[in-house]
């Protein structure tokens, strides 16, 4: 690759980040259908033919956001998953690192509340809906079987599994929500409260 055509992938690719950063913004705050393809373009700060070049409409704009959230929470849990050490310290790992990122992370504060949107609307894409069947339930079920490991090494609370990884989860993305409803980030409560809820 010559040094030209990489400054321009690199070009293209700051550009593609621009329009994603501005239409999860947009959308996270207006939903979907009240967002404009303008309003993304405005807040990018490019035109509305360049961004056409990169997505043809903002339904795909916001398909790959969602794709793109899903892929990185469960490539994120099969990390943690398969890191080599108990159940109570993964837990206690992806709690320390998930406060770290809804305390300093905009984008992940409005992903979740995107991600929340998106499940509980009739009425986004058939190919969001798709990939949302298709790839959402993954963490809850990768978590079922970190409690259930936690279970069996007598550090986890009894109960379902699942259910427990549900109220991980929930909790998690509740926070999430939560701050990014307010002007500035708030205060999370105490991890520990979290991990109390969990270990034995």
């Amino acid at each position: 690759m010559t040094k030209t055509t990489e400054k321009n992938q690199q070009k293209r690719e700051l550009s593609k980040e621009k329009i994603r950063v501005a239409a999860l913004n947009q959308f996270s705050k207006k939903g979907l259908f009240a967002t404009r393809i303008h309003d993304i373009a405005m807040e990018a700060n490019i035109s509305q033919g360049l961004l056409y070049r990169y997505y043809p409409s903002k339904d795909d704009i916001f398909i790959d956001l969602i794709d793109d959230a899903l892929d990185k929470i469960n490539e994120a849990s099969y990390y943690v998953y398969n890191l080599d050490m108990k159940a109570k310290e993964k837990i206690s790992l992806t709690l320390t690192e998930l406060y770290k990122t809804i305390d300093t992370s905009e984008s992940f504060r409005q992903t979740c509340s995107l991600i929340a949107q998106a499940m509980n609307s009739t009425a986004i894409p058939p190919k969001a809906q798709e990939i949302l069947n298709e790839k959402r339930d993954i963490p809850y079920e990768i978590f079922a079987k970190i409690m259930e490991q936690g279970q069996e090494e007598n550090t986890i609370v009894d109960g379902n599994p699942l259910d427990l990884a549900i109220l991980f989860w929930s909790t998690i993305n509740g926070l999430a929500i939560f701050n990014t409803t307010r002007p500035l980030p708030c205060r999370l409560p105490d991890k520990g409260f979290i991990e109390s809820m969990f270990f034995k």
